[in-house]
Parts: C-alpha cells; sequence; structure tokens
C-alpha cells in the first residue's frame, strides 16, 4: 500500500482525495486548449485518476500515461481497466531527466502537481523532452503550487513549500517567471496563467514556431 494516496482500492487502485476534486477543474482548463484529435502524453500520472477522467470527457484523444515510480503506475492501469476506455494506453516509466523518453511524438503534454516534488532539474528536463515532441502552436499544461513575483499565493503555500524543503532540500514551490523564463529557453512562449482552486495554478504554454528543441 502506498500511503500517500491513502487506503488501497479494489483492483490495486490508489485514491488521491485531492486529485478528485481537482480533477474537473482541469478537465475544463484543457477543453479550452486541447486538439479535437491527436495523442496527449500525461507526466506523473500517479493514481490514474486525472487521465481516466480526462479520457472519459474527451473520447477523441487518446492519451498516453506515464509516471516514474513503479508503485503508482499499476494503479493508473487497474483504472483505466475498470473505466473500459479504449482511448487510453497502458502507462509507460518515464524520467523526464532521461535524454530518451519512450514517446516519439505528441499533440499535448499535461503535467500536474510534479515539479514542486522534484528538483529542479525535473523542470528543464520535462520542457526539454517535452520540446522535442511538440509540433508549433501545441499545448504544455502545468498544474499545481506556484510562487508569484517571489511570494506564495497563500499562506497554506508557503507552509506547503516550508514541508517539502525540509523532506527534500532540492524540492519546493517554483516561481511561475522561473518556469517561464526556463520554458522560453528551450522554445516554449507563455500562454495564460489561470488561478484555481486551493491556491493552485494552471500554466498554459505553447511550442514556440521556428524554435530548435530544447
Amino acid at each position: 500500500m502506498n500511503t500517500r494516496y491513502g487506503e488501497t482500492l479494489a483492483e490495486g487502485a490508489l485514491e488521491s482525495p485531492s486529485a478528485e476534486r481537482n480533477k474537473q477543474a482541469i478537465l475544463e482548463v484543457l477543453e479550452r486548449y486541447l486538439p479535437a484529435t491527436g495523442t496527449v502524453l500525461e507526466i506523473a500520472t500517479g493514481t490514474g485518476q486525472h487521465v481516466v477522467h480526462f479520457a472519459r470527457a474527451l473520447p477523441e484523444l487518446i492519451w498516453q500515461p506515464t509516471d516514474v515510480d513503479p508503485d503508482l503506475r499499476p494503479s493508473a492501469s487497474a483504472r483505466i481497466r475498470a473505466a473500459g476506455l479504449a482511448n487510453v494506453r497502458e502507462p509507460l516509466a518515464l524520467d523526464v531527466l532521461d535524454a530518451r523518453w519512450p514517446v516519439s511524438a505528441a499533440d499535448a503534454v499535461v503535467c500536474i502537481n510534479m515539479i514542486h516534488i522534484a528538483p529542479w532539474s525535473a523542470t528543464p528536463g520535462l520542457l526539454r523532452g517535452s520540446a522535442g515532441l511538440l509540433a508549433a502552436g501545441a499545448p504544455l499544461f502545468l498544474y499545481g503550487p506556484f510562487r508569484r513575483e517571489g511570494r506564495h499565493t497563500a499562506p497554506s503555500n508557503e507552509a506547503f513549500d516550508a514541508s517539502l524543503r525540509a523532506r527534500n532540500p532540492e524540492w519546493g514551490v517554483r516561481d511561475v517567471a522561473d518556469v517561464a523564463s526556463c520554458a522560453h529557453e528551450h522554445g516554449f512562449d507563455l500562454a495564460e496563467v489561470l488561478e484555481m482552486p486551493a491556491n493552485n495554478l494552471v500554466v498554459v504554454f505553447t511550442r514556440r514556431a521556428g524554435s530548435a528543441a530544447g
């Protein structure tokens, strides 16, 4: 049992209460930017709650979940099987720090609640790898807590940041400006920053035309 996600559910699926709360709000943002058809790569799939919810709502898209954690991929697999969704592929092992990813192309990339619970190197890794997959104009979505202009958006986020850094000094809530600067270096333009429930943000980037990968 993975205690980070509470009780183990039937067939090996794990449950994240926060994923259950935020999945619909995130979906409503994705619907504004995702193409009508194509493949969406999800980085750090976790329990699989998000990808199943998104795939059910957007059946014309093919969803490719991935996660670096071998304890979490079976949960996503279990949820996909239970949902009976034909437009979700089997979760793949993907580490954003790897030079080669196990996918060759995508029409959009979604990454939820990852960059703050990883070293900073994961952010340029994510951007570099995504740049190698996405065509000009394709979207990249980041969701989670962020700082803005060096300040936390809420006391709860400041406390969360402190707890993350206590667990691992390389972790922490990132500043939108730092992420946007890194994204620009890797061929992305900042398209929109949207406020979300529970003091989180969705930060949307688009692949810049004429920009070399990485």
